[in-house]
């Protein structure tokens, strides 16, 4: 098995992303994994920004969240946020949601994305995608990071 790379960024539940009910609102768990891999890409050199500037783009082609605590209003998380190097055809970031000292998960789940070019037609990862999700594996990382 290969020791995958795992990166943690911190953030804080808002009161907008909660229900009435003071928990953190199931989509929210969404858009903070994408929080993660936005800041997993831009920690290893390769901001989305950048990626979508060399015509490729990465829509999300399958999600999938297990909810197993809530996060409440003003709670402190951490997105930890790892890629799957045996994707072949696109790319599958793996994440846990966990409390602020990391030592709780609050929630786990994927995403799937497929790499477009700028026509919307599926392609194969390029090779500068493909050497970033490399840089992943601590085996790579020890020497290239």
């Amino acid at each position: 098995m290969i020791d995958i790379y795992k990166h943690r960024f911190k953030s804080r539940v808002i009161y907008g992303d909660t229900d009435n009910m003071g928990m953190a609102y199931h989509a929210n768990y969404f858009r903070w994994f994408e929080m993660g891999r936005a800041e997993m890409f831009r920690s290893l050199g390769l901001p989305y920004r950048d990626i979508e500037a060399k015509g490729v783009y990465l829509p999300v082609s399958e999600c999938q969240c297990k909810f197993i605590s809530p996060a409440r209003y003003d709670d402190r998380i951490t997105i930890e946020t790892s890629l799957d190097p045996g994707m072949r055809a696109g790319v599958r970031f793996n994440y846990v949601i966990y409390n602020s000292d990391g030592t709780k998960p609050l929630a786990k789940g994927y995403t799937k994305h497929a790499c477009v070019d700028r026509q919307g037609r599926v392609v194969r990862p390029p090779a500068f995608l493909t050497e970033c999700i490399k840089k992943t594996t601590k085996e790579f990382a020890k020497c290239c990071i």
